[in-house]
């Protein structure tokens, strides 16, 4: 005879069982995952539901993070009472943004560098945004135009740096810009659009405006023709 209590102590009950894996948490984090776990480790720590100590512990966790894996749990018992706790944007598969993203094989390889010293560097028309874009101008000029551009990543980052010297950065309507640098004797700003399209792109700008100026900003919107307008 089989004695269901005995059954029922070793066969655990189906909710009791785990859950199921993130299927990205093998995947590496990038500065821009660790941005969004600080800011919301900061907005805990400001509420009161972290502790000055407990702060700084999972700050100390952030930074050594190198897997997505490991960043979840860090903020995995700080979410509000229903929503869903924080999870780092870059593991999103895909997307269905009227933005162009285009995954590289390679995400170690999606770098770039654009210099302008005592001249000017430019990236204009059909061009892909690397994850992570280093832009110096120094005693010159830097203009990254990414209205037509084809992005890699969900999300990318561009580290500006103008030492008597601009750079601007242009993105398409509906990116959001995030602005993270500062500004010395010069400026450092980052303006989109107002109404964001959460499919689209975000770019974070870093970087430092010595004696020069960093700005981003959307592109103006394109005017459309009347049947009746006749094009010149």
């Amino acid at each position: 005879m089989v004695c269901w209590g005995v059954v029922r102590d070793i066969v655990p009950p189906m909710e009791n069982l785990p859950e199921r894996q993130n299927p990205h948490a093998h995947l590496r984090a990038s500065d821009t995952d660790r941005d969004q776990v600080v800011e919301v480790l900061r907005d805990a720590l400001m509420t009161g539901r972290l502790t000055q100590d407990e702060h700084a512990d999972r700050l100390e966790q952030t930074l050594k993070a190198r897997t997505l894996g490991e960043l979840e749990p860090i903020t995995q018992d700080l979410a509000v009472p229903g929503q869903t706790a924080p999870r780092p944007a870059a593991a999103a598969s895909s997307s269905t943004s009227v933005v162009p993203i285009e995954e590289p094989a390679n995400p170690a390889d999606s770098f770039d560098t654009v210099i302008g010293i005592f001249g000017g560097g430019e990236r204009n028309g059909r061009w892909r945004v690397k994850r992570r874009t280093n832009a110096l101008a120094l005693f010159g000029g830097c203009d990254l135009n990414m209205t037509d551009a084809v992005f890699e990543g969900r999300e990318v980052t561009v580290y500006a740096f103008a030492i008597f010297g601009g750079i601007d950065i242009t993105v398409p309507e509906g990116v959001e810009i995030r602005n993270r640098g500062a500004g010395i004797f010069g400026g450092f700003g980052g303006r989109g659009t107002k109404d964001i399209d959460p499919t689209a792109p975000v770019v974070t700008i870093k970087g430092l405006a010595l004696f020069g100026g960093v700005s981003g900003q959307a592109a103006k919107p394109k005017k459309r023709k009347n049947h009746g307008e006749l094009g010149h």
